[in-house]
């Protein structure tokens, strides 16, 4: 039985609509994010050194990262479904969006999360500041990579319908969950349809609504 360490509104969602998509058996171990700081809870340091979710424990072992999980799952479970062949042409573009994801496209989102946390919530005397120095850096740092990584993504799906070859595979799974950030917090627009399109499509997926159910609070999920 596959046990996955899971925090509510977070990466770990994936991992569920990975292991709906699969049918493999699996049970959940749920943790709540602290209402003040917004982080996981330190019992999940218990299972990983991180203190990070999502992890996943399977056959005695403990596999962390998102990328790690979903490439492990469709390996050892998707019957050659859900990662292309480690010896084909197509394994290098899996592998290019599997790390993209996480390397490339997370990094601005979480930085623009950061910095619109410490204009919000810096205290009454200097939140004028943080607001100030907040949207400095947005206007020229985070927004322009903000805008140069959706537009790459958006020029990617024109005229498909998923990251990689024809059909769906575990690079879609990994990357929707940073398109679903951006399209929550409203960075998307009517100025790219694709990406719109794309999100929509894993919205629509049964495995994705079966895990959304399983998985309790996911502030990310279809509207």
């Amino acid at each position: 039985m596959i046990t996955v360490h899971h925090l509510e509104h977070s990466r770990s969602q994936r991992v569920l609509w990975m292991l709906e998509e699969l049918g493999a058996e699996y049970e959940i171990k749920r943790y709540e994010r602290d209402p003040e700081t917004r982080l996981a809870p330190p019992s999940l340091k218990k299972v990983h050194p991180l203190g990070k979710s999502p992890v996943v424990v399977d056959d005695g072992r403990v596999v962390a990262e998102s990328g790690t999980i979903l490439e492990y799952l469709a390996r050892k479970h998707g019957k050659g479904r859900w990662a292309p062949a480690a010896t084909s042409d197509a394994y290098w573009d899996f592998s290019y969006w599997m790390h993209y994801a996480e390397g490339s496209l997370m990094p601005p989102l979480l930085l623009r999360l950061v910095f619109d946390m410490v204009s919000t919530r810096s205290p009454l005397l200097i939140k004028p500041l943080a607001k100030g120095i907040s949207a400095q850096v947005g206007k020229a740092f985070i927004n322009p990579q903000i805008r140069t990584h959706l537009d790459f993504v958006e020029s990617h799906l024109d005229g498909r319908d998923w990251f990689v070859g024809d059909r769906i595979s575990a690079a879609d799974v990994q990357m929707c969950f940073p398109l679903e950030a951006a399209n929550a917090r409203g960075l998307i627009g009517e100025q790219r349809p694709n990406i719109r399109a794309f999100v929509d499509r894993c919205h629509s997926r049964p495995a994705y609504l079966r895990a959304l159910e399983a998985g309790g609070p996911y502030d990310y999920g279809p509207a």
